[in-house]
């Protein structure tokens, strides 16, 4: 299935098809306010922190998985029908609305697409927005997670001796100059630094699938190699596991991320540039 749809064909296929907006940053996490003003016509409102993630102790990091059944309830309160076609958005670059296509896919829904450009891409098409809350039908989806491949933290320890393990944070986190968020700075020793926004072209949009696979080619990644993505928490790492599977890769990803493996006094972090 297709990844990525953009503006003009989500305009022309509207209201055939499910979409969602999963508007979140680390910064304004909570994002109905902004939904509320604006969103793409029939577009249902998903709350990130509640609805993508599970809360539990520090040492499970800070976006961990869903419980299936917790999902799975709240894709029925988006009105998720089974074989229904979802699209996805948030307010720019999709770096939130990507854990959302990981999760949908993972759980076997099979055409999840990202609008390309996000929100923004929308706005600059010329077409309308709504306001106020959505009230679909309630769905009857099943879902079936845990059909991607992820990490645990100890396979990510061991994942540089025969991979790739790309770290999708900002270059300054990675190498360990500043962290904001959790209690330790650093990377995982042999992870590969891997800004989240080089994916991006300046409009917001992915780049191009060519360009892509030279990025990652140029990081390492090859398809005789396996290759896996972590972030802070497991929500813009998904960003960089929708890069490599548009570029023709088959990645791996990281949940726990660095949130977790930050939270393990007993891991060891590296700083600078080097991986090692």
């Amino acid at each position: 299935m297709p990844i990525l749809i953009s503006a003009a064909e989500l305009h022309a296929v509207l209201p055939t098809v499910r979409v969602l907006d999963v508007r979140w940053t680390l910064a304004v996490p909570d994002g109905r306010p902004a939904y509320l003003e604006g969103h793409v016509p029939g577009a249902v409102y998903v709350d990130l922190d509640s609805e993508l993630a599970r809360h539990g102790a520090p040492e499970d990091g800070r976006h961990p998985l869903p419980d299936p059944a917790d999902l799975q309830e709240s894709a029925r309160g988006w009105g998720l029908d089974d074989g229904d076609t979802a699209v996805v958005y948030d307010g720019g670059g999709n770096l939130a609305a990507a854990r959302t296509w990981w999760l949908l896919r993972d759980a076997g829904v099979a055409d999840v697409r990202l609008l390309d450009g996000a929100l923004p891409a929308w706005t600059a098409a010329g077409y309308p927005l709504a306001t106020g809350p959505e009230h679909p039908a309630r769905g009857s989806v099943t879902l079936r997670p845990r059909r991607s491949a992820v990490l645990d933290i100890d396979s990510a320890a061991r994942f540089p001796d025969g991979g790739v393990l790309l770290d999708a944070r900002a270059g300054e986190r990675y190498r360990g100059e500043t962290e904001p968020v959790d209690p330790r700075a650093g990377h995982i020793p042999g992870a590969v630094s891997a800004p989240t926004s080089d994916n991006l072209a300046g409009d917001g949009t992915f780049l191009p699938v060519d360009r892509l696979r030279e990025r990652f080619t140029a990081l390492g990644v090859s398809a005789d190699r396996p290759v896996a993505a972590y972030c802070g928490s497991g929500v813009t790492a998904a960003h960089t596991v929708v890069a490599l599977t548009l570029a023709g890769f088959e990645p791996a990803l990281y949940p726990g991320s660095w949130s977790q493996w930050a939270n393990h006094p007993d891991r060891p972090a590296a700083t600078g540039q080097a991986p090692a």
